[in-house]
């Protein structure tokens, strides 16, 4: 069955269709002739858009950027919001940010671990998946800095390793069939953000 594309145009239909298969399939189950016949597209099509796998997987790795922008809406958290206490924003910023992920995309953060391993293998697309990662740290580090963080790069470092290690547990780990609710996340936060950010 075709997959829909969110997007109208044929480029986001073939990097959606590449991370649906990345996360049904694994790394192996994505070819050129798979997403051609997963979107319902003529023979040749992925091919012509992105001519080698490296090419593929680049755009695959831009579109989960795009996507996880979506998800998250970092205009939208109280964190970025004035007037909103800066510690309290990121507790609700990223609490907001992986219970909407791990309700709502599960699927997204299956062919993100696949993108993630397979960087280790391939230097380009280390660097290209490292390229699309900081604008999602980088205005974490601004909320850190702004809320009194004495250490930021080490604070951020400590707060995306949380972030990574509960969605995975909850994913694919030993807590897949447990998905912590919105407070139980807040409260987490608040506690890790406490010895970090207040004095």
């Amino acid at each position: 069955m075709p997959v829909r594309s969110p997007g109208p145009s044929r480029a986001d239909l073939i990097a959606d269709t590449a991370l649906v298969l990345l996360a049904e399939r694994g790394m192996r189950g994505l070819t050129h002739r798979a997403v051609d016949e997963a979107a319902g597209l003529p023979q040749g099509s992925t091919s012509n858009h992105a001519r080698t796998r490296q090419a593929l997987l680049e755009i695959a790795v831009r579109r989960l950027a795009e996507r996880e922008a979506q998800v998250l809406m970092p205009d939208e958290m109280p964190a970025a919001q004035e007037g909103h206490d800066g510690v309290e924003g990121i507790v609700d910023g990223l609490a907001l940010a992986l219970h909407r992920y791990l309700t709502g995309h599960r699927d997204l953060l299956v062919a993100r671990y696949e993108l993630a391993l397979e960087a280790t293998r391939r230097p380009g697309l280390r660097e290209f998946y490292d390229a699309t990662g900081r604008r999602f740290r980088d205005p974490l580090t601004a909320w850190v800095t702004e809320a009194g963080s004495r250490d930021p790069a080490r604070h951020v470092l400590s707060l995306v390793a949380f972030c990574d290690g509960l969605m995975f547990a909850c994913v694919a780990g030993s807590f897949h069939a447990a998905v912590p609710t919105l407070d139980e996340l807040r409260e987490s936060f608040r506690e890790l953000t406490s010895g970090m950010l207040r004095r």
